[in-house]
């Protein structure tokens, strides 16, 4: 198992389709079919598979978990870290912690449009560890 570290600054999703392309051709081979396992190590951020082409998207789809779970319900009482610390923990269960991702002779496979987002719910600067495993399929 790796770990990657993704940088994040305040609320918001951050691409890393990237850095999991890099990953794939610093750890796999040409020929290597399996599925990715990415599982991130927190409850106040998430993944998921969004669309990168066009940055509108991204931003209604942030302001759309803000909409869900907003700061001021009347009924929050975990605010321990701050306002956003029980918002944070809504929206991380509305998306996944982990993604699973296929991979065909050394390729990720992801749609046209597909990114690799992870989705930061807390405000400030924050380092999210992700954990990354790949598991070969045997032919």
């Amino acid at each position: 198992m790796d770990e990657i570290i993704i940088r994040t600054n305040n609320e918001g999703m951050v691409e890393f389709t990237l850095q999991i392309k890099e990953w794939i051709g610093n750890n796999l081979t040409t020929s290597s079919c399996g599925i990715l396992h990415l599982f991130l190590m927190h409850t106040s951020a998430a993944l998921t598979i969004s669309e990168s082409y066009d940055p509108s998207a991204k931003e209604d789809i942030e302001q759309f978990l803000k909409y869900l779970a907003p700061r001021n319900l009347g009924f929050i009482k975990h605010t321990t870290e701050g306002p956003d610390d029980s918002p944070s923990h809504m929206k991380s269960i509305l998306l996944n912690p982990s993604l699973n991702l296929i991979i065909n002779q050394g390729e990720l496979v992801l749609g046209t449009w597909q990114g690799l987002y992870l989705a930061e719910f807390r405000d400030g600067h924050r380092e999210r560890k992700m954990a990354i495993q790949f598991l070969s399929s045997v032919s």
